[in-house]
Formats: structure tokens, sequence, C-alpha cells
């Protein structure tokens, strides 16, 4: 066997090497933290650590520029970014833009915290701008339904409550019922912190990287988010 055909055979077996994002559709890529609840639990206070919050916003920072991206979104452990549907990097390899996005937020986030954590990496696609304000009107409620979740929680878990207790007496609760929960002991959900309740969100505005703590909610966010997933008038996103 020659070389040429060894090594031929040898990279037919990377079958998902040449997977690759189809042109045209609208990508985001969503990062994870591996294990962050044992993680934050042992390290920051609960259910927000505004020092936690500042790690995850200079890992989100990192990823919109280090990827040229449009749009950059995090709340609790996780951080999403839009791409212009024009993007080339990597070829839109998928293999690629999945190992690298994971591993630019590990090494931006554990360098930061000054010890090592990981995140893992997923790729979402849709057709056009409606889907994406879709998704990331999506993540935002999520972040909502997290944020009353981990108040409450968080909250029983101060008066001495075990796991099993706090977790029995949120399980059935409904949204009126965990709002109650907090208003009686002096918590206005509504008053928290806009960042706690909504994300926060980066893009790039008159060349720097402006940073929104105070997110809008509903029909707002998802106008804000229509116009930020406009395709780009003439692309300058980086080929490799």
């Amino acid at each position: 066997m020659d070389n040429d055909e060894f090594e031929s055979r040898q990279r037919a077996g990377e079958w998902f090497h040449s997977l690759t994002i189809p042109p045209g559709v609208r990508t985001i890529v969503r990062v994870d933290g591996r294990s962050f609840s044992r993680f934050t639990e042992e390290r920051f206070e609960k259910p927000f650590d505004p020092r936690f919050s500042a790690l995850m916003e200079q890992t989100a920072r990192a990823l919109l520029t280090e990827f040229d991206a449009r749009y950059a979104y995090t709340e609790s452990d996780e951080i999403s970014i839009l791409f212009d549907p024009s993007f080339a990097l990597f070829g839109r390899s998928l293999e690629k833009l999945v190992s690298l996005t994971a591993g630019v937020a590990s090494a931006t986030f554990s360098l930061a915290a000054g010890e090592a954590a990981h995140f893992d990496s997923r790729v979402w696609i849709g057709a056009g701008v409606e889907d994406v304000v879709d998704y990331f009107s999506w993540r935002q409620a999520d972040a909502s339904r997290c944020a009353l979740n981990g108040w409450c929680y968080w909250t029983l878990r101060t008066e001495g409550k075990t796991r099993a207790e706090a977790t029995g007496e949120l399980e059935h609760s409904t949204f009126s019922d965990r709002n109650e929960l907090l208003f009686r002991r002096g918590i206005n959900f509504a008053e928290l912190p806009a960042w706690q309740r909504r994300g926060v969100g980066l893009w790039r505005e008159n060349r720097a990287v402006r940073v929104e703590r105070e997110l809008p909610m509903k029909a707002a966010y998802r106008a804000l988010i229509g116009e930020l997933a406009q395709p780009m008038a003439s692309g300058s996103n980086r080929t490799s």
C-alpha cells in the first residue's frame, strides 16, 4: 500500500469532519458550563453572584470578538452567539465550530477565574430572522424561569430547608405561587436586577462592544434581536 492510499484510508475514518453548516442558514452556537451547578455552589454566592456574572460576560465578549459574531447572550451558565448567515469561518465546518467555541469559552473563563472550568457546545440552525428572534426569546424566557426558581430555592435553603425539602416545596408550585413565596419574605421578583431576570446581551456598536445588562423584554426584545439578526451589508468575517 502506498503512502497516498494509506493516508486516504485513514482520513476516510474521520466521518464527521466533512459535516458543514448549510449556506445561508441562521446559525447560533450555545456553550454551556459542564457541571457548573456544583462548581458555582462551591465558589459563588447564591442565587446570583456578580463575580460569576462578570466571568460569564467576559467569556461572552471573547466569543463575540473571536468569532466575529453578531450578538452574544448570556444567562446562568450558558452563552449563545449569533453568526451572520454569510459567515465563512473554518469553511463552516461543524466540528471546528463546536470544538473551538467550547475551547475559547473554557480557556477564557478558566484564565479569568484562576482555575479550570469546562464548557460544551452545540449548534442551532434556523431558516430566517423570525427563527432567530424565537430562539433568543426562548432563552430569555428560560432566564426568567431559572431566576425565579433559583431565588425561591435558595431562599428556602437559607431558611434551613434541605435540598429535598426545598425541591419538594417548589415541585408543583405555579408561577404565581413562587412570586408569592418571595413576596411574603419581602422580595419583589419584578424589582430584582434586570440582568438576573433577563440575562445580558453584547453586540458591536460604533466599533465598540456594547454590554447591555438591562435588556428589554417581550416585543421590545424581539424587535432588538430582529434588528441585530439582519444580514451584514458586506461580510467582514474571517475565513480561517
